[in-house]
């Protein structure tokens, strides 16, 4: 290996630390898995042999400039790839681990580690009491190219150019390290002992070496479809390897799973229907997504680490996840599971019956993303749903590697640079920890797929269009699309069509990420494949049949890791052990959940000219952009008028909608102006309506008639039995209802579950006007998109429980605050000084209904409603 052409692992020192004769015994208290033959921790099967299945795929790679990219060193890519292909398959034929240790110990790069005297690990690995299962991790390691993980060095300051000053500095930090491990006896202070004996390994390392151990151990499970370990590395040099050559040949046929004979011929822009164009259709399919919501489970990506949000605890300083961001006064995580009640309350509305759909969270150790999900979810009481309506599942971290040679960045000894390997592995992740057996077990033959950092996804009928279109004609994946954005990050939905050397022709849906558009010679204007902006974006909204997903991940093949890429386009940022900041060309291999539609493409004996999209199995559909994707996904720059994928964009894009579902409600709204008018001026007015208040606009719009709401005024509705009519807004009202949806009960087994439609909150609000002076939009520390924000005045209408509030032909001018207790109503009307409020209790028999409600009728593709009071 060319280790010493990669900035990271320059100049390795080792100093002859010994073992004092109390530390011999080192027991490592590791849970390894049972060695035993059909564990699919260390099997590898005939199918996944590199030697056989690499003929069946050309790999994905991407490459662009980073702030520092060091020189390529002279590294034979192919001849490491053809010994580890060689490996691999010899390692699938052996039965035990046993056989497969004396295997790995002819190999030379083992032979040569291990039994170097001057390799200081390789002198305390004796003495370290581990298992045969953990060696077999630690050897695959080192046959796979990457012992400098297990090797003791001091890392350059900078690279093998640095400055004279800089390694008299690094030798400082190194003597300082050394001196402290010493106790006033010079025995090291039970930290590092010299003598006689062999390095011993102190606390630290001794938890870094665990930890690597766990996390070897999920590689090589997890990655088994492909070669553990080594596949992984395997996978990781064919993209290289394929980077460093010319893009790719028109033999498309990478991410299909389909043989090298099949002769790539065209990409084109599927069709689909328009939900914004085709009212009724998208109404139809709307209800049936409605219809079918008990047979529908829900699926969240949560394990992606989200740096380009630079997320911090203000109280711990900790790094956050992206399910933790603060939006519009909420984490996103809560965002998700408000609209998804949002349609469970639509459907109680609708049928009278109660639906709770079971949600699967794909979570991730990476910035303790799983504990704090879990820690959300527990404190808002699994949000009404109870704990048996979830399940948390944790993705394996994979290794950050070099781009110029493979090796794995470490930030020292047992220490490389992990993170989550990209949302597609969900799939044979969910496989593996019995996700799709949960929700057949819940009664679930399909399920929506939703990212967090989406915080339109829900608008209107999208996702219900989407997943009653798949369950009504039984497809197996569906996309919702919209149109891209000139130079936006984001992949591409397409069609393609391939033609086998049998004669056979080949169709499909499909997604190419926007980090290999180069590669398949999609530029912005290209005319040689159709040009770009032709093409829908991939919005990661998806409907998935779960037994047509699950028999392909079952199959343990590399089918199961989908749409595997190297994205090089940024750079790997990073701390070593002294808090020095690095910034290394590289990435990790990822998988894209999309991708998994390759393994549904249809088959015709004869070529296809007209609507090929009706065969098959894969659908999509089109809705207007900001109905469907607005991310969250990075921080605005200072003063930046970029606001694509951040959260002031997405905001904007809120609005937008709000515009669009208020206006044909006779309703005064002004329009959103441009983004850069934002920069200058932040938004024209904040609302922020419940979902539940539809979630589709033609159930939202019954509810609202007649009306203004001036410039710089801001509404927040939080309850979904509301009335406005009439109602003129110049300023802040702000209607907060504890039971927006209905109210928590106790069911047998403890748990505190909502019940729809009961005892909820009410508002009704007739021919009146709101003054006030509303929010200080000159405020220096507003932060409009996280809704904290300084007001001069406002109106605000609080209902504990059950509680009502009517407001009829009065002004509420200035600061207001009605706050109603539960079972009570509170009338507001006309009086000598303004109004008058009457408080009274809601009679026992209207408790649970209310004094009035909204009757949901279906007429036709559409549902009517009817104000029925009591």
């Amino acid at each position: 290996m060319a280790a010493q052409a990669n900035p990271v692992l320059h100049h390795y020192h080792h100093f002859p630390f010994s073992l004092t004769s109390k530390t011999l015994h080192l027991s490592l208290s590791i849970p390894t898995p049972p060695l035993s033959l059909t564990s699919s921790s260390f099997s590898f099967s005939s199918s996944s042999s590199y030697a056989s299945s690499r003929s069946l795929h050309i790999p994905r790679v991407s490459t662009a400039p980073v702030d520092y990219a060091p020189p390529a060193p002279d590294y034979d890519f192919q001849q490491e790839i053809l010994r580890l292909r060689a490996l691999c398959t010899k390692l699938s034929k052996k039965k035990t681990i046993n056989d497969k240790l004396k295997l790995l110990d002819r190999d030379s790069r083992v032979k040569r580690f291990f039994n170097s005297r001057r390799n200081w690990f390789s002198r305390v690995s004796p003495h370290l009491n581990l298992d045969s299962y953990h060696c077999f991790l630690l050897k695959c390691l080192v046959a796979a190219g990457q012992e400098h993980v297990l090797s003791f060095r001091i890392e350059s300051v900078e690279s093998e150019f640095e400055t004279a000053r800089g390694v008299v500095k690094h030798a400082l930090y190194s003597l300082v390290e050394v001196i402290e491990k010493f106790d006033v006896n010079g025995n090291g202070g039970g930290s590092r002992g010299f003598g006689e004996g062999e390095v011993l390994l102190d606390k630290e390392e001794l938890r870094d070496l665990k930890k690597l151990l766990v996390n070897l151990g999920e590689i090589e499970k997890f990655y088994d479809c492909i070669g553990g370990i080594i596949g992984y590395q395997i996978k990781v040099l064919e993209l290289l390897a394929c980077s460093k050559s010319e893009r790719y040949s028109k033999n498309w046929s990478g991410q299909k799973n389909h043989a090298i004979d099949s002769e790539f011929l065209e990409i084109r822009a599927p069709i689909g229907p328009d939900l914004s164009q085709n009212i009724e259709y998208a109404s139809q399919a709307a209800l049936w997504g409605i219809e079918g919501l008990p047979e529908l489970g829900e699926i969240y990506p949560l394990g992606g680490s989200a740096d380009r949000l630079g997320l911090v605890d203000p109280d711990t300083g900790e790094c956050l996840p992206a399910a933790m961001l603060s939006y519009c006064g909420r984490t996103l995580l809560e965002g998700l599971i408000r609209d998804l009640q949002a349609r469970e309350f639509l459907y109680s509305k609708i049928y009278g019956k109660q639906c709770i759909t079971p949600v699967a969270i794909m979570t991730s150790s990476a910035k303790n993303n799983h504990k704090r999900i879990m820690s959300l979810c527990e404190k808002f009481g699994w949000f009404g749903r109870g704990r048996s309506n979830f399940q948390l599942f944790e993705q394996p971290l994979v290794p950050a590697i070099g781009a110029d040679d493979g090796l794995w960045l470490v930030t020292k000894s047992f220490a490389p640079i992990c993170k989550p390997g990209g949302h597609g592995v969900i799939w044979k992740l969910a496989h593996d920890r019995g996700i799709f057996k949960w929700f057949y077990d819940h009664g679930r033959k399909g399920a929506t797929v939703r990212q967090v950092s989406n915080v339109v996804a829900a608008t209107d009928l999208t996702l219900l269009a989407l997943s009653g279109i798949g369950l009504r004609q039984k497809k197996k994946l569906g996309f919702a699309s919209c149109k891209r954005t000139a130079g936006a990050t984001e992949g591409m939905n397409v069609l393609i069509e391939t033609k086998n050397l049998d004669g056979m022709w080949e169709y499909g849906l499909s997604c190419i990420e926007y980090t290999e558009f180069e590669k398949y010679g999609i530029t912005e204007g290209s005319r040689s494949q159709g040009r770009l902006e032709s093409f829908p974006a991939n919005t990661n909204i998806l409907y998935v049949d779960l037994h047509s997903v699950e028999k392909v991940v079952s199959t343990n093949s590399e089918k199961s890791l989908p749409g595997m890429v190297l994205n090089l386009k940024k750079p790997v940022a990073y701390f070593d052990q002294f808090g020095r900041k690095h910034s290394v060309s590289g990435g990790r291999l990822e998988c894209t959940m999309q991708n998994i539609a390759d393994s549904f493409f249809n088959t015709s004996s004869s070529q296809c000219y007209n609507d090929v999209e009706d065969i098959l199995d894969t659908y999509i559909v089109y809705n207007e952009r900001r109905r469907v994707t607005s991310s969250a996904k990075k921080t605005r720059k200072h003063a930046s008028v970029s606001l694509h994928q951040t959260p002031d964009g997405a905001l904007l894009d809120i609005l937008r909608n709000a515009h669009d579902l208020l206006s044909p409600c006779n309703i005064d709204v002004p329009v959103v102006e441009s983004n850069e008018k934002y920069v200058d001026s932040g938004p024209p007015y904040l609302i922020l309506l419940h979902p539940a208040l539809g979630p589709l606009w033609e159930v939202t719009r019954q509810k609202f008639s007649g009306g203004s709401i001036s410039r710089g005024s801001e509404l927040q509705v939080e309850v979904a039995e509301f009335l406005w009519r009439n109602v003129q807004l110049d300023g802040s009202l702000i209607v907060l209802s504890e039971n927006v949806m209905g109210s928590l009960k106790i069911d047998e087994n403890g748990e505190s579950l909502i019940h729809y439609g009961q005892r909820c909150g009410r508002c009704k609000l007739e021919n009146i006007k709101v003054l006030n002076k509303g929010i200080d939009w000159n405020g220096e520390d507003n932060v409009y998109w996280k809704l904290e924000v300084q007001r001069h005045e406002g109106c605000k209408i609080i209902l504990h429980g059950n509680a009502e509030f009517e407001a009829t032909g009065v002004v509420l001018q200035g600061n207001h605050v009605f706050e109603v207790p539960d079972g009570y109503k509170l009338k507001i009307s006309p009086g000598t000084s303004g109004f008058e409020a009457q408080l009274d209790q809601i009679e026992l028999d209207k408790q649970d209904t209310g004094s009035w409600y909204w009757n949901y009728k279906i007429e036709g593709s559409h549902i009517k409603l009817e104000y029925v009071e009591l």
